[in-house]
């Protein structure tokens, strides 16, 4: 993006833009500049909607960093979570600093800048603990342990020239917290009552009142389950919950069952964190998924990806019973530990009407008091306020309404007290100007989606742009398939490509083999399979796309477009 569509920042001015996080939820990014220097926190992805068909991320738009190249000196990491570090490998090549962050956080990263080996990583990782500070340019960031749903997790105090802004990252104020590493309340105060000029806070559970419950209030319920549950006990959650799998562990080691980690996140991330120390088995108590059926059913806990119903995942596949080593019973329990994500509703449903398919008892929190959220309710964030008594007040991290009620209960907190304090209610791409006058929003950068897919062959800013590139470069394949009501195949398969360019002699071939992949495919499928247009949809497009990059060397993109007949 050429330099002169973000302009240079003023001088004496501190800038603050959200490049992402502020009206939805995910794809958490801010830049923070004073003059030539601009230091980026954090770089979050946002999950597709079902519908964004071949889209595997939504990362933010990346022209305010383009556009100020030369001047991104850091990267700023407040934890390990996919909507705060998702989007790393698309941020790094644009600047040459370094990232900084935790020991967990970065492992994390690290696992997935291995799948983005041409972002050259040397020596720019940086682990940090809580209550160091590192220096650049013309600011100093000081590193604040808080308490979420994860461990390693902090807030970051920013000093500039203009005076001190704090970004608190995701937190909640957990006063029993799994490893000891209590949230750092002393030292807020002291910014508080040093002076903070702003204060930029999670909204995410505003409109939740009271406090959040402590990681360790599900352990009655899993009590409970673990005592009640005849055959396998399976638990589909989030894997970076890393306090819940230890509270599993530890309750599967107090009843005697083995656990087994199922679905390929879940095994890399409870990896790290045995080799980093934040999840500890007594020896002997770990299996692998292969020797799940070599136990008997009652001796074995389950903790699973899939929770929320993602067509790939461990769970859905076991609740069609797709998976190669773990298979569902009547006498099994089967418990959704996790908050559905907005838009996986349907998803979710179609999971859990599958498991009963198979007999198992299905527990979702609804039911029995299985989750608990990693974020602060209202009265963490009325205190986080009176702590900090900032100057002004940004809130971040969630839709308007969240944003909009938490500037309203800001409003109440600090009325009448000894410091005023305004609010500044932004949205993706204001800018936020500090100067000697005041604070305002002062302009506009440009900010927007990028739209990922699993090839990386096209990253642009909306979904129309996205095909565009896509087909212009492969061509596109529409594969009509009718399926009966009971989940037969109705007739051949029809295949319309378009740009998608073949040599006449192996025109007839290419077609025809990939007639009879679509039909392997679906005669490979379960009938539950076959009469979930969604799952079979996602099935066909991965089997399609990967024959034509196996016979052609491209990847057009795959329409599947299924009729019921």
């Amino acid at each position: 993006m050429n330099q002169s569509v973000v302009p240079p920042v003023s001088p004496a001015t501190l800038e603050v833009v959200a490049l992402g996080g502020l009206g939805e939820f995910g794809m958490n990014m801010m830049a923070v500049s004073w003059e030539d220097t601009t230091i980026l926190v954090d770089a979050g992805v946002m999950f597709p909607d079902p519908d964004q068909l071949g889209v595997d991320l939504i990362i933010p738009d990346m022209a305010f960093v383009e556009g100020r190249r030369g001047q991104v000196k850091a990267l700023i990491l407040t934890h390990g979570h996919e909507d705060h570090i998702g989007a790393v490998p698309h941020v790094m090549p644009l600047f040459d600093g370094p990232v900084y962050g935790t020991a967990l956080t970065l492992a994390l990263v690290e696992k997935k800048l291995a799948e983005h080996p041409e972002v050259d990583v040397t020596d720019r990782l940086k682990v940090v603990k809580p209550r160091e500070t590192v220096t650049i340019g013309p600011f100093t960031i000081e590193f604040i342990r808080v308490t979420h749903s994860m461990p390693d997790c902090v807030a970051l105090a920013i000093s500039t020239p203009a005076g001190l802004i704090v970004h608190t990252g995701d937190f909640k104020i957990d006063q029993t917290p799994l490893d000891g590493e209590h949230f750092d309340l002393h030292r807020f105060a002291e910014l508080g009552s040093k002076g903070v000029l702003a204060l930029f806070a999670d909204s995410t559970n505003i409109d939740r009142k009271g406090f959040t419950g402590p990681e360790t209030e599900v352990i009655d319920a899993f009590e409970e389950l673990f005592t009640s549950t005849q055959g396998k006990l399976v638990v589909a959650t989030f894997s970076s919950s890393l306090y819940r799998m230890q509270l599993l562990v530890n309750l599967a080691a107090q009843f005697e069952r083995k656990v087994a980690f199922v679905g390929r996140s879940m095994v890399q991330n409870t990896e790290i964190a045995q080799r980093l120390g934040h999840l500890r088995l007594p020896g002997g108590l770990q299996i692998r998924d292969v020797d799940v059926q070599l136990y008997a059913s009652q001796d074995v806990l389950v903790i699973t990806t899939g929770s929320q119903g993602e067509p790939q995942a461990a769970l859905p596949r076991m609740a069609i019973d797709d998976h190669r080593h773990v298979k569902l019973g009547p006498d099994d329990t089967v418990v959704l530990s996790a908050r559905a994500i907005p838009g996986n509703e349907k998803a979710i449903a179609r999971t859990m009407s599958h498991v009963a398919r198979r007999g198992a008892d299905i527990v979702t929190d609804s039911m029995k008091h299985v989750h608990v959220s990693g974020h602060g309710s209202a009265e963490e964030l009325k205190l986080m306020l009176s702590l900090t008594r900032p100057r002004y007040f940004v809130p971040i991290h969630g839709e308007y309404r969240q944003l909009s009620q938490h500037a309203r209960v800001a409003e109440r907190v600090m009325r009448g007290g000894d410091r005023k304090m305004d609010v500044l209610l932004a949205q993706d791409g204001d800018v936020i100007q500090f100067d000697r006058r005041g604070a305002r929003i002062a302009d506009k950068a440009p900010t927007g989606r990028v739209l990922i897919d699993g090839t990386r062959t096209g990253e642009v800013g909306d979904e129309v742009l996205r095909d565009r590139r896509h087909i212009a470069g492969d061509g596109i394949v529409v594969a009509v398939v009718g399926i009966s009501r009971t989940g037969a195949l109705a007739g051949e398969p029809e295949l319309v490509a378009r740009g998608f360019v073949v040599s006449d002699d192996e025109a007839d071939a290419l077609w025809s083999d990939a007639a009879r992949v679509i039909t392997d495919c679906i005669a490979a499928s379960s009938v539950e399979e076959r009469t979930d247009q969604g799952l079979m949809t996602e099935k066909l497009r991965v089997e399609l796309r990967r024959f034509f990059k196996k016979r052609s060397g491209r990847r057009p993109l795959v329409l599947p477009v299924l009729m019921e007949i």
